[in-house]
Formats: structure tokens, sequence, C-alpha cells
């Protein structure tokens, strides 16, 4: 599976993470006022980003639910009770 610069960006303000800009894009995940998780991509030209495998592990999604997740099928009340399962929250 492979993820595009553009749909980062989209799946990162659909899902509430707040990001900064800082030579790469940092964005990380809060809830109740406490940083939960955080990820970044690089800002290299081109379609596919680098790492894609660990920017979905640092987000704690497996394949399907990230694939879901880009298709517009997963929402923030989705991931926030896919952490709480998970423990994270």
């Amino acid at each position: 599976m492979t993820i595009k610069a553009r749909e980062f960006d989209q799946l990162m303000d659909k899902l509430g993470f707040e990001t900064r800009d800082s030579g790469d894009l940092l964005a990380w995940f809060e809830h109740d006022g406490k940083k939960v998780l955080w990820t970044k991509r690089s800002k290299l030209r081109g379609d596919d980003l680098p790492f894609q495998h660990q920017i979905r592990q640092q987000m704690k999604l497996n394949e399907d639910q990230l694939r879901e997740a880009l298709r517009c099928r997963f929402s923030r009340d989705d991931y926030v009770t896919l952490l709480q399962e998970k423990g994270l929250l």
C-alpha cells in the first residue's frame, strides 16, 4: 500500500492531528490535552512517501485500517475507539 503526501495531509486533518512544519511535516494526536502519539512525513518531492511502513506503525494502524482511513471510512471517533482498545488512551 502506498501513501501520497496529499493523502497523508488529508488523513491528518480528518483524524484531528495537530501539525507543524519543521523541515519535515510533524503530526501528533492529542486526546484530553495529552499527546498520545506522533508521526512525520518527509517533504521530499515525488509521489509516494518514504517510510510508509513506519508512518502506519506510528499511527497504530494495520494495513486494512489505514486503507479504510484513506478511503474516508474511518472517522476520528473510530480512531479514538481503536486507540482506547489498544490501551493508549
